[in-house]
């Protein structure tokens, strides 16, 4: 029951985390309009078109996703973004209960629970939660089943859990290669001698570096608008192997990216690193750090969710081996460990969006609220319609929704701008008319402008 009790608690905080979000009309970015338009247009049978991309975009031509075809008929029954967040924190809570789970059965109901719920209030889940939907959600409940039985020892099981996080994303067969070699590694030495559990490692080493080859060398260059792998400039390869001491100065410098090693090394009560499942890590980590992307080296957005499990599900390895051990300080610190794990999440949890559900300025709604309800009302079903962050996300379920910053789209029948919102800088168009016809060379008309939300139809 613990496990179960975990995953609902973790499913109940997200949940209501997301739930304020959607009441606040909140919009971090515009992921979440991109991931809804994908679901909408795998329920209708379009397969991947995303128009927010542009005009007739294959979203898998940017990223390599294919797992997210299975929110096309949990979208058809209930069409909305808020779907989307949902179903996340559903894979959140229910990767909490998969670690809460194997910790329990190995170190019993305390410490099992504690290490559960260090997983569950991690800083890498409450980050992604908080800036919404996007694909890695599905991987978390993936590695921490593989993961988890990795450790048990049950060679199969893990491989076959592992095996479909290549389909999350490009990167993530790396991952599993790395996993892969582990479980190759740790079957050698466990095994008593059977090659079988080796030749499933290294089986699904080669799985994994074969699909991230393939995503990155084939299919995301056939399918994009130019023919090539947008992200292949955030990390160069040949010069981090040309002067491999700067890239190592490169993986800690500057600051912000040591934070997030030390951050990790926290959350894993430093004895993670005594369990080799801490190399699993290694490949999100290195992306990650020789980026020139600034946004890519903190401790905020989606990108350290997946290590959450890796971390957490490393450190009961940890604690097991270290159990083991015969001096009676290192018995201490592997009875200690979980306790610290929870105790650094709890630590953590003041600076972090779930402590957000304590402040009264929280549940407080969008004073501009009935106007952006009524301004997507203003807009016809099915209609075809360009706007800016504030609005697309309940847009996208009920109209064809393209993006005010792309260039070369066809002109939509309506354009919707929020003058206050994020995407202009600043610096919005005063008379959203007159912008809407240079933009798209057409005429249009202000058919509803309220609380600076500007509604442009196009024609008379």
């Amino acid at each position: 029951m613990l496990p179960v009790a975990v995953g609902l608690l973790v499913l109940v905080l997200y949940t209501w985390w997301s739930l304020l979000q959607w009441h606040r009309w909140e919009v971090p970015s515009w992921d979440l309009g991109i991931f809804t338009q994908l679901a909408k247009s795998y329920a209708a049978g379009y397969g991947p078109v995303v128009h927010i991309k542009g005009h007739g975009a294959n979203l898998l031509g940017d990223h390599f996703h294919p797992i997210l075809v299975l929110l096309a008929p949990v979208y058809a029954v209930f069409p909305s973004a808020l779907t989307l967040l949902v179903v996340q924190d559903v894979l959140v809570a229910v990767s909490a209960w998969a670690v809460t789970r194997f910790a329990v059965r190995s170190l019993g109901a305390g410490p099992g629970a504690a290490l559960g719920l260090a997983y569950g209030l991690s800083f890498g889940l409450q980050a992604a939660v908080s800036v919404q939907f996007h694909e890695v959600a599905f991987a978390l409940p993936l590695l921490a089943l593989a993961l988890g039985y990795l450790v048990e020892g049950r060679w199969t099981a893990s491989a076959l859990w592992a095996a479909p996080v290549v389909f999350v994303k490009e990167d993530l067969g790396v991952t599993v290669a790395v996993l892969g070699l582990v479980l190759a590694w740790r079957a050698h030495r466990e095994a008593g001698g059977s090659r079988r559990p080796v030749a499933v490692g290294l089986g699904l080493a080669a799985w994994g570096a074969t699909w991230s080859a393939l995503a990155v060398t084939v299919v995301l260059p056939a399918l994009s608008a130019d023919g090539r792998f947008a992200y292949a400039d955030r990390l160069d390869v040949g010069a981090a192997l040309a002067d491999p001491v700067a890239a190592l100065v490169g993986l800690v410098v500057p600051g912000q990216k040591a934070l997030t090693w030390l951050t990790l090394l926290l959350t894993g009560a430093v004895v993670v690193l005594r369990s080799p499942l801490a190399l699993v890590a290694l490949p999100t980590l290195l992306w990650r750090m020789l980026s020139p992307n600034h946004g890519y080296w903190g401790t905020g957005w989606h990108y350290s969710a997946v290590l959450m499990p890796i971390v957490l599900l490393a450190l009961l390895d940890a604690v097991l081996r270290l159990r083991q051990g015969s001096r009676p300080g290192v018995r201490a610190a592997a009875r200690a460990a979980p306790v610290l794990a929870l105790g650094v999440a709890l630590l953590l949890l003041p600076a972090r969006p779930l402590a957000g559900l304590a402040d009264p300025d929280a549940y407080r709604p969008d004073p501009r609220a009935a106007a952006k309800a009524a301004t997507v009302e203003a807009v016809p079903a099915g209609a075809s319609v360009a706007t800016d962050l504030s609005l697309m996300n309940r847009l996208v379920p009920v109209a064809q929704v393209h993006w005010v910053g792309t260039r070369g789209d066809p002109a939509p029948e309506y354009v919707v701008v929020d003058r206050l919102g994020a995407a202009w800088g600043g610096n919005p168009p005063q008379d959203v008319a007159a912008w809407a016809r240079q933009a798209y060379g057409a005429d249009y008309t202000v058919v509803r402008d309220e609380a600076h939300l500007v509604v442009a139809r196009r024609g008379g």
